[in-house]
């Protein structure tokens, strides 16, 4: 079977291109890792999507997005990319197979950096956070601690100012990477300090985080912060390396024209894997849509 349109990944940006392409008529297929919704499912409400007054869980969310797409035709496999053979007739080789397509569309997205430190993962969605503008508004009045000093960093410190009591910035530096404007700013609200040459050792907690032990760089001495949330902006890593012969930038993000078009003809990028300002559901399902216009309008000109 030769598909119209092979969408790699099932978060919000790939199951947005998969409800359009099908709905298109497009024979459609999403590769999926491991589950449809990506990141998106490990936000417990979202409370910035329009059209939800009052929120909608995450989850939630992808279950609809991707009951969608398939009412409209898509059909979901549960694989991993491991290549895409270019050519007239493209292919998307997985561990199991190769799916021959005529346009790909790119949604891979991308994966927080983590800290690799214990308690981390258990505690996700449970007091650590990787997104400030999804979570910071239900820290209202208490104390979190942001992890990192780069440019993410301190403007999430600030936006989270707006919400929480006190915020502790712990960079394992001894100064921020941040640009100094984006510092200045920061230094204009007192609910933020600083603790430089330090890093998170352990995250503990019953229900949800309580309590974080850093330890000084330079002296390995320990010492412990009661917090109720931890916030990590150490970076992100797009997906990206099973590409070859696509343009990235110089971290690695896609680099495509507003049309989602990308540097080989007949691929195309959407959602956070592609080189952007603004990483949230909305611009990735916004992406997704003109990822799919676009597939078939190269689809009409073959």
């Amino acid at each position: 079977m030769i598909y119209d349109v092979i969408i790699i990944g099932g978060g919000p940006a790939g199951l947005s291109a998969a409800i359009y392409a099908s709905r298109a008529g497009l024979r459609t297929l999403i590769i999926e890792k491991t589950g449809c919704g990506g990141q998106m499912t490990t936000t417990n409400l979202l409370e910035n999507y329009p059209g939800f007054n009052g929120g909608v869980k995450g989850f939630d969310l992808a279950v609809k997005l991707e009951k969608q797409a398939r009412d409209f035709g898509a059909e979901i496999i549960y694989d991993e990319a491991a290549a895409i053979e270019q050519g007239s007739s493209k292919k998307v080789i997985t561990a199991s197979y190769a799916y021959e397509t005529k346009t790909v569309i790119i949604a891979a997205g991308t994966r927080a950096k983590k800290m690799n430190i214990p308690g981390e993962s258990e505690f996700i969605g449970r007091g650590v956070s990787f997104c400030a503008v999804c979570d910071a508004p239900f820290y209202r009045d208490k104390n979190v601690l942001v992890a990192g000093g780069g440019d993410s960093a301190v403007e999430e410190a600030v936006y989270i100012s707006k919400f929480a009591k006190n915020i502790t910035v712990v960079h394992r530096r001894n100064e921020l990477r941040a640009a100094k404007i984006l510092q200045e700013r920061m230094k204009s609200h007192p609910n933020i300090s600083v603790i430089y040459n330090s890093m998170p050792k352990e995250i503990f907690g019953g229900d949800s985080v309580e309590k974080v032990t850093i330890t000084n760089v330079k002296t390995n001495e320990n010492k412990d912060l009661i917090v109720d949330g931890v916030f990590v902006f150490t970076g992100l890593i797009p997906n990206t390396l099973f590409l070859s012969g696509i343009a990235l930038d110089k971290t690695g993000y896609i680099i495509t024209d507003e049309d989602m078009n990308t540097s080989s003809a007949g691929i195309f990028a959407c959602g956070d894997i592609r080189k952007k300002q603004l990483r949230q559901v909305v611009t990735a399902v916004s992406d997704g849509a003109q990822a799919a216009v676009s597939a078939q309008r190269c689809l009409e000109n073959l």
